[in-house]
């Protein structure tokens, strides 16, 4: 088994920090990767300080992974060494239950759930309805790191369209928002409303324009108007009550993007009749909602979590095809932590991609 070396925290109050370790060597089925750019997610702080109390420690965070196939073990057909492929929030799920069955892997209702890139199974042994973990692994480690294995259908093929660097992102951000819109069926015409413009609010904003669609953005901060306007869409500061008052009953489709605990009231009611808003940014309680307004009109609101294995092969194919992807600052691994302080206090525009030639440096350094 070959050693990799990555940055985890053992702590919720820790920094992350480098970390030996032992890759395992690829079975049949499965392919060994050689990372060279992993995406900086939201989600990645809050597992790493264990805000929604389930990290597993160590914690090696990074499901926005972009690599090269390094080896490949027995019966794989789908990729070849020398590929340059992606890995996503997924590395398995239990293959069997209906969701498994249909194709929607993130919905997975086996008895561990899906097996997350890292932090292990969704639904670890304790939580199980039988005691046990099916996937015999209590952790995972994820993209912070020189290099990952995964079962071969559950890596993804980089479009030559696609810069690496950029296609990162693409592998959370892009399918979190894309498998939303497709659902919804988002089509050339509609009026879409993307509620908070941080990483995942554009690209959801490029994704529904891309789409055909009138999209609308909204937001905390005056000076992304200017960065609305650049990609050809409106923009709303929350602060402008009169705007806001303006556009009731006017959306066919709200994405909410904002990754902490926020009011949807507001926006249920800009929603047309039997319109939706799509919560993606906020895993946890939300504020009450008046039912009112939505018995009213027959509004929907509702949650979306990341996207299928086929829809992030669809988007990053979508994304290739129309031009577009996240706009990122790609980073040294050393600068990890400081690039987390930036995210909370909400410092970026842009997505964080981790150069992980920065880590391989530290690699030839402890051998």
């Amino acid at each position: 088994m070959p050693q990799a070396i990555g940055y985890a925290a053992k702590h919720s109050f820790s920094r992350l920090r480098p970390m030996t370790f032992q890759c395992d060597d690829p079975k049949a089925g499965e392919v060994e990767i050689e990372v060279l750019f992993c995406g900086v997610c939201h989600s990645d702080i809050h597992q790493a300080k264990n805000e929604w109390g389930n990290t597993v420690y160590p914690c090696m965070p990074g499901h926005e992974i972009v690599g090269r196939v390094a080896r490949v073990g027995g019966s794989v057909t789908r990729h070849k060494v020398g590929d340059v492929v992606g890995v996503g929030c997924m590395i398995d799920s239990c293959r069997a239950c209906e969701p498994c069955r249909a194709g929607e892997q993130q919905y997975c209702e086996g008895p561990n759930s899906w097996l997350a890139t890292y932090n292990g199974p969704m639904v670890p042994a304790a939580k199980s309805p039988d005691g046990q973990n099916h996937y015999g692994r209590d952790n995972t480690f994820g993209g912070y790191a020189t290099r990952i294995v995964v079962a071969e259908d559950f890596v993804l093929k980089i479009p030559a369209a696609l810069k690496p660097e950029v296609a990162a992102p693409i592998l959370c951000a892009g399918v979190t928002t894309y498998s939303p819109l497709r659902y919804w069926k988002v089509k050339a015409g509609d009026k879409v409303g993307v509620i908070g413009f941080g990483g995942l609010g554009d690209m959801a904003a490029k994704l529904a324009k891309a789409m055909g669609a009138e999209v609308t953005v909204f937001t905390r901060t005056e000076e992304k108007k200017k960065e609305a306007a650049r990609l050809g869409v409106s923009c709303v500061p929350e602060s402008d009550k009169d705007a806001m008052k303006a556009l009731k009953n006017s959306f066919d489709f709200m994405l909410s993007t904002v990754p902490e605990k926020h009011d949807v009231n507001p926006y249920v009611q800009m929603l047309k009749r039997n319109a939706t808003l799509a919560v993606v940014g906020a895993l946890e309680p939300l504020a009450p909602e008046n039912n009112m307004e939505r018995a009213m009109h027959r509004k929907s609101v509702a949650g979306s979590l990341i996207g299928s294995i086929a829809e992030t092969q669809e988007v990053l194919d979508f994304c290739a095809e129309h031009g577009i992807g996240p706009d990122i600052q790609v980073i040294p691994i050393q600068e990890i932590n400081d690039a987390y302080r930036k995210v909370e206090r909400g410092d970026v525009r842009f997505r964080y991609v981790i150069d992980i030639a920065s880590l391989r440096a530290e690699e030839v350094e402890a051998a």
